[in-house]
């Protein structure tokens, strides 16, 4: 069995040539980062010849000199502040994250890897779904522990292999995003009851498909085997809504696999110098919690949220503290754990029963809306024509208008054949924060009398109203309704027809109302939003109840948005008697616009000016001393 040794020194045999050497050995890692960012390609040979050269050279002159422990520990102090940071902006908003998990658990995302490689088409990780919040708290808290004995040096035998294996299962995630390819085909088998109509719809789809087997049925159940696409997840939520919040967008999935990639490389250092590492000294303890700090106040800043800086010290000296005074029974590392645990669990129950502490989403406090409805970016992109060798397989790309292509004359170049049009992508497309799917709607046919009753919702009706003249015919008795600007007498003549009166109605055209600009542009609205109004919690329902009809004789308007069907809306308006005006909305958004559920906000003229979990739902009194302006 291999023990400790005591008598490394982080100096090693030079201090002076290892730290020449960590730094060197950064340099490389950073420019073979960089080498492989689309960013850099015209110089990516460049980078990466010196980035490899100077990586490998400082790798042996780290080990001919006995460097190993002074780069774990560089590693150390930079990888436990960034699992702290990492790991309490995911616990800021597990839900969130719980979301992102439920993507790669559907059967066609990261199952559909494991249906390819081991030939196990009825492979599946749904199972998984329902247990997506479990998982993402416990991802969260792991990370907070990991980084937070990382920086103190306890158990770090056990600590650098978790950390590796933690690192090699998010490599693996994010590789699978960055490579996932949608117009890829993989094979599928799934079980349907017979019961389910799927069933019968499958059965059918067999029959004319040849690429939809049925391998067995029954007389419960059918199994079908078919070609699927994946379901590949652009966005793998490593740092939550934190970077898209603060600098307008995510890693992309390249980005968040180098990122990983690194991690894992830093980490490894780590794992092979763990025999070398001890518990800090107290002069160590000072200089890896100043260390550690610098890192979370650098990603705190990038997030613009620096409460996990009070965290981080809270976490590391209180640790600290814990191993002085904890006695037999909590002064170890397993009673460090315990306390990070606990105060990252107390964290976590916050968020889970309110919302995020801070809030990245579009929908955040002091957003516009409006802005953020238009702050999207067309792309700009050119279409190659691709050319490949016959002989050497070389591929060459020319734009057809291009002067290149034209003085080439490839298209007469027997060795030379044409193959498909390619895109490139000269500046990506770039979404607006708030897309489409915000589109709370209600369809004609389903107006009730609160919807009736906004002075919005008659002024659209007056606005797309059509006048009906009702005409009788005299020798059948039918009564017809035409069109006042398709009546002429000389259609509908007195001698056959009788004109009964004349009716406003909305245009026969006009299927529904829509709510969005209604919403962003009112001078004031209270919106409460469900994402599913038979899971909330309604225990604030007297409350909301109250604020409508307060609203109501201030003029305010006052709506629901939720994702239900209108027969659960109006179940729902009778149970609670609960007249309010009620939209539907896709319920993706919903949950980006708030964790709780219900919820409620405040807009005025686009802005949000009070955002509540139901569990802190104001009063109105509470709303129009401090909120709402008096008209």
């Amino acid at each position: 069995m291999r023990t400790k040794s005591t008598n490394i020194s982080v100096s090693g045999r030079s201090f002076l040539f290892n730290v020449l050497f960590v730094l060197i050995n950064l340099t490389g890692l950073t420019l073979i980062t960089i080498a492989y960012h689309e960013s850099f390609s015209g110089n990516a040979s460049l980078f990466k010849s010196i980035g490899f050269g100077i990586l490998a050279l400082s790798t042996v002159g780290l080990f001919i000199f006995r460097g190993r422990l002074m780069m774990a520990n560089v590693a150390r102090a930079v990888i436990g502040g960034l699992f702290i940071v990492s790991g309490l902006v995911k616990a800021n908003d597990p839900l969130g994250f719980a979301y992102k998990l439920e993507e790669y658990f559907e059967d066609g995302a990261l199952a559909y890897r494991i249906k390819e490689w081991f030939g196990a088409p009825g492979f599946s990780l749904e199972f998984l779904i329902e247990h997506a919040l479990l998982l993402s708290v416990i991802i969260c808290i792991v990370e907070i522990v990991l980084g937070v004995l990382l920086i103190i040096g306890g158990k770090i035998k056990l600590v650098s292999y978790l950390l590796v294996l933690m690192m090699v299962f998010f490599t693996f995630l994010t590789w699978h995003t960055a490579t996932c390819d949608s117009s890829k085909k993989f094979l599928d088998r799934d079980v349907y009851a017979l019961s389910n109509p799927i069933a019968a719809v499958k059965l059918k789809q067999a029959e004319a498909d040849k690429s939809i087997k049925i391998v067995s049925q029954n007389s419960e159940e059918i199994v079908v085997e078919e070609k699927k696409q994946p379901q590949c997840v652009d966005d793998c939520g490593c740092f939550g809504d934190a970077m898209k919040g603060s600098i307008g967008r995510s890693l992309t999935p390249k980005e968040s696999l180098w990122k990983d990639i690194v991690v894992l490389y830093l980490g490894l250092w780590i794992f092979i110098a763990q025999w070398l590492i001890q518990p800090n000294t107290r002069k160590q303890n000072i200089v890896f919690t100043v260390a550690s700090l610098l890192v979370v106040v650098f990603f705190s800043t990038i997030f613009s949220w620096y409460f996990p800086v009070l965290f981080a010290f809270v976490g590391i000296v209180g640790s600290l503290w814990i191993l002085r005074i904890g006695g037999r029974a909590m002064g170890n590392y397993f009673g460090v754990s315990f306390f990070v645990t606990l105060i990252s669990a107390i964290f976590i129950y916050f968020v889970l029963r309110y919302e995020p502490m801070k809030d990245y989403r579009p929908y955040a406090l002091g957003n516009n809306l409006v802005k953020l409805m238009n702050n999207g970016e067309e792309g700009i992109y050119q279409n190659l024509l691709r050319y490949v060798n016959k002989k050497t397989k070389e591929e060459k790309l020319f734009d057809a208008s291009s002067k290149a292509y034209i003085d080439s004359k490839i298209w007469e170049n027997t060795d030379w054949e044409y193959k498909d049009m390619v895109q490139k992508v000269i500046k990506p497309t770039k979404l607006p924060s708030i897309t489409e799917q915000f589109n709370p709607f209600i369809s004609i046919a389903d107006l009730s009398e609160p919807e009736r009753e906004m002075e919005f919702i008659r002024d659209f009706i007056a606005n797309n109203g059509v006048d009906i003249i009702r005409v009788k015919n005299l020798s059948s008795g039918d009564i017809y309704e035409v069109p006042s600007e398709e009546f002429t007498l000389e259609e509908y003549t007195p001698e056959y027809y009788q004109v009964l009166d004349t009716v406003r109605t909305i245009n026969p055209e006009v299927s529904e109302i829509n709510i969005r600009d209604y919403i962003t542009t009112a001078d004031q609205i209270i919106v409460i939003t469900s994402k599913n109004i038979n899971e909330a919690n309604w225990d604030a329902i007297e409350r909301y109840k109250n604020i409508l009809k307060e609203a109501k004789k201030a003029g305010i308007p006052m709506v629901l948005l939720c994702s239900v069907s209108r027969e659960d809306m109006l179940a729902f308006r009778k149970k609670y008697n609960f007249e309010i005006p009620m939209f539907t909305n896709d319920e993706i958004e919903l949950k980006a616009i708030a964790r709780s559920n219900p919820s409620m906000m405040v807009i005025q003229k686009g802005i949000v000016k009070g955002k509540f979990a139901h569990r802190s739902t104001p009063t109105f009194d509470w709303l129009n001393k401090n909120i709402l302006t008096k008209k």
